[in-house]
């Protein structure tokens, strides 16, 4: 089991009872999280370290090139690291498209463990739940690897142990559509196989066997129930939200989430605007979208595309959920199930955000928000990091007794 380190939770305690009465500051807010362990299980930013002209060491900004995570950016919203996902796109369901995600996701673990061996002094990679608080200790940014949609696998399901060797630790089986595991919860064409597939029930045995966390994010109700089931370990939905606040099929209803805490599981709060709340439809920004996607398509110079986006988001600015909608769907989570099973996956870099909140440097506000409703500085330890590696170790510990009964 994952144990938090006394010595950080007595300084951070001390911090909370220095406080005058009254509402805790920004500042103070982020003095408690830079004494935490703190990361977010999503992080979609290794798209970005393949983008020519992209230095995740130098501070960028939103309003330029749209990018939410850097190692500046993260210095000043104390956040240590998390899961940098690799994400390939879903293909046909055939041996070429299989073949071509595979590769993709290949060069992109590639594209991560090289962020981290290029740069020793900043980054270190995560294998062990353990690793965190060491990395840490050492004043470095923790990289644990993870796979969102296991498609690039193909059929081949002993890939897994090839990505586990690269140093994935967790995995999701689908993405927006069905796919050879199981079934999205946003397939256009409905459930495929009402839940995981044969092929996936293989899946959830092989990540058990391999100390792999399995992500139900972007699995149909039906599959993540599956995956509770059938899985020896707790499970994650890495960046999910609450179906109560807005019944979105990327969001979990309270039934599901108290099955999903009752096995162990954690939720990771998604920052995903149009899974927050109804938006306005914008049919000039789509269209205007059409363009942009097909100057990407025809391979224009990077800067190209940038300004173009840039005249989009001025001509038709996007409508984002407010940090309070977000906090809707936080607090709803914590209420249902506890800060023992609730944590942070705000999609960064993958299309997450929302007003007041859209990049790294503002996730304090998450801190002094939590702190204000009355939870204490064990609540957020949880909430930053611990429950996440609580699952990690779990999935970590039953591999070994496996191993160990061989």
């Amino acid at each position: 089991m994952y144990k938090l380190n006394k010595q950080f939770v007595s300084v951070a305690l001390g911090l909370l009872m220095c406080q005058s009465a009254g509402a805790v500051t920004l500042e103070e807010a982020t003095a408690i999280q830079r004494q935490l362990v703190t990361l977010d299980t999503h992080l979609d930013t290794p798209a970005n370290l393949v983008v020519p002209g992209f230095d995740i060491l130098e501070r960028h900004s939103y309003g330029h090139d749209f990018s939410q995570v850097d190692v500046p950016r993260m210095q000043e919203g104390a956040l240590d690291g998390g899961f940098w996902a690799i994400y390939s796109p879903q293909g046909e369901l055939s041996k070429i498209g299989y073949e071509q995600s595979r590769d993709t996701a290949l060069l992109r673990a590639l594209a991560i463990r090289t962020m981290v061996t290029a740069n020793p002094e900043i980054f270190e990679f995560a294998t062990q739940a353990s690793d965190a608080q060491e990395i840490k200790k050492n004043a470095k940014h923790i990289v644990y690897m993870s796979m969102e949609n296991s498609y690039p696998l193909g059929t081949d399901i002993s890939l897994l142990e090839t990505f586990y060797k690269f140093g994935l630790r967790m995995t999701g089986p689908v993405h927006f559509k069905n796919n050879q595991f199981g079934d999205s919860s946003t397939d256009p064409d409905g459930p495929k196989w009402d839940g995981l597939s044969p092929l996936g029930e293989q899946l959830v045995v092989e990540a058990n066997r391999l100390g792999i966390v399995l992500d139900g994010s972007h699995a149909h109700d039906e599959t993540v129930k599956d995956m509770i089931r059938l899985s020896k370990t707790p499970i994650i939905l890495s960046h999910t939200g609450s179906k109560a606040i807005y019944d979105h099929p990327r969001n979990v209803d309270d039934e599901l989430l108290k099955m999903l805490a009752a096995s162990g599981g954690v939720i990771q709060m998604n920052a995903y605007s149009e899974y927050l709340e109804a938006l306005p439809a914008d049919p000039e920004r789509k269209e205007a979208f059409k363009g942009l996607m097909k100057l990407v398509k025809d391979g224009s110079d990077r800067e190209i595309i940038l300004e173009k986006r840039r005249e989009i988001e001025h001509e038709h600015p996007a409508v984002k959920a407010s940090f309070e909608v977000y906090m809707k769907h936080f607090l709803h989570a914590l209420k249902v199930v506890g800060p023992e099973h609730v944590g942070i996956g705000a999609d960064w870099d993958g299309g997450g955000g929302v007003d007041g909140m859209m990049d790294v440097v503002n996730l304090p506000m998450i801190t002094q928000r939590l702190l204000d409703e009355g939870y204490s500085k064990e609540d957020l330890a949880n909430i930053w990091g611990a429950n996440a590696l609580r699952v990690l170790q779990q999935a970590q510990d039953y591999a070994a007794n496996v191993k160990a009964k061989k």
